[in-house]
């Protein structure tokens, strides 16, 4: 890993520089080309699109995959693997259905009007899931049960076929558990911009989510707005403040290694306020990457707080994606995180655990964006819908309010429309 130590010169500058560092060799990506093929010549330039990028040997003459080989993969996954995707997929629902409330809040106030607010699911999501080093059925739980719980009517799964043009059998089976209602081979860029304008073959949806590259992130932010998206994710991430307790150093260093095998752009750090904790787990981090080659040269930073809470003062401002608070101090403080995507607490809160079947949903905020958004959940695929009722003997003390306020503002019709409801 490529090993950088960061002076401590307070929380927010200390964070910004560790950002700038990981981003400034990130390389420029614009998918408006891509958003002008696929708009332009639907099935036809997603298919191109798809053999110029993954399907590479055996490009697939149709983006959606047979309904019966979805439910093939899921009769022929090997039964230990499958008991424990669908005890992961128990506990992502369970917490999923934890935050479902089905309550019509009706507020009633003092001149006589009653204004309700009520949760609807939107009809369409359309689910991502990765592809290309590997295959990632724990993306499909993640994103389609929520969606599901959320009471979503049409599910619809993008993922990367393989170079020989047919998406893994992983994929397909974890789409059949969670009853993903249609699934096509096509990925990167040109799926989401598939599912947002739609093509002949695939119908446009409401809402897009799930974890993708640096192509799938800046076409969701090009459809944001179009349709709706859950966050844009970039690179895996990671802080940790270890324990010094024996063996601490070895946990933390497989945690990082663990977040380096999504690949090298992913930010790690790792914050103590004691430079032999540091030593230490920086130590352990090159043992341990030396005999694990899928592990990547992700950027490690490590910095020396002053003291443990600025810590989490430093976590709050770098908002990382990953928190684990693996230090019994720390821990005690975990109260105070405020803008991280997950926190792990104590020695034994692994990173992979939330990653697979914990309950908790890997989908997360990065770069940041834990500062104004949170995990993947129901509430993605779910709208509010405020009603009004007015009655006349509401509609006679609201009036004259209306009447003045509009006028203020320069719209004296607005006024008129009120104002005449108290004439009758």
């Amino acid at each position: 890993m490529r090993v950088r130590r960061f002076e401590w010169k307070g929380a927010t500058a200390t964070a910004a520089a560790i950002r700038n560092w990981t981003v400034e060799s990130a390389p420029e990506v614009d998918v408006s080309p891509i958003e002008r093929e696929v708009r332009d010549g639907g099935d036809e330039a997603v298919l191109r699109l798809t053999a110029r990028f993954d399907a590479t040997d055996s490009a697939p003459t149709s983006l959606r995959v047979a309904p019966g080989a979805v439910e093939e993969a899921l009769g022929s996954l090997d039964p230990g693997l499958r008991e424990s995707l669908e005890l992961a997929a128990a506990n992502v629902r369970a917490v999923a259905e934890a935050q479902i409330d089905e309550v019509r809040r009706v507020v009633p106030l003092s001149q006589g009007q009653n204004v309700s607010v009520r949760e609807v699911p939107v009809s369409a999501a359309g689910l991502y899931a990765p592809g290309g080093r590997a295959a990632y059925p724990s993306s499909v739980l993640m994103c389609a049960i929520p969606a599901r719980v959320a009471g979503v009517e049409r599910l619809a799964l993008a993922s990367p076929p393989g170079p020989d043009g047919v998406i893994g059998p992983l994929v397909l089976a974890a789409a059949a558990l969670c009853g993903v209602d249609e699934v096509y081979a096509m990925g990167g860029a040109q799926a989401i911009f598939a599912l947002a304008y739609g093509t002949e073959s695939v119908a446009p949806v409401d809402v897009i989510a799930g974890p993708g590259n640096s192509w799938v992130r800046e076409a969701k932010r090009a459809v944001s707005g179009m349709v709706g998206i859950d966050s844009l994710a970039g690179p895996s991430e990671l802080m940790a403040v270890p324990g010094n307790h024996d063996g601490d150093a070895e946990l933390a260093a497989l945690d990082f290694c663990a977040q380096a095998e999504h690949g090298a752009e992913g930010p790690l750090v790792v914050v103590s306020a004691e430079q032999a904790v540091l030593d230490g787990v920086a130590a352990a981090i090159e043992r341990a990457a030396a005999d694990r080659p899928g592990v990547g040269d992700a950027p490690l930073a490590t910095v020396r707080v002053p003291v443990l809470d600025h810590a989490i003062d430093l976590a709050n401002a770098f908002a990382p994606e990953h928190l684990e608070l693996l230090d019994e101090g720390a821990a005690l403080l975990a109260d105070r995180v405020t803008t991280a995507g997950c926190v792990f607490v104590g020695r034994y809160g692994a990173t992979a655990f939330g990653d697979y079947v914990a309950g908790s949903n890997h989908v997360l905020p990065t770069g940041g964006a834990g500062r104004f958004s949170g995990p993947l959940g129901p509430g993605t695929f779910r709208r509010k819908i405020s009603t009004v009722e007015v009655p006349a003997e509401a509609a006679a003390k609201l009036a004259p309010h209306v009447d003045r306020i509009a006028r203020a503002e320069g719209f004296p019709v607005h006024g008129e429309s009120a104002m005449i409801r108290t004439e009758s």
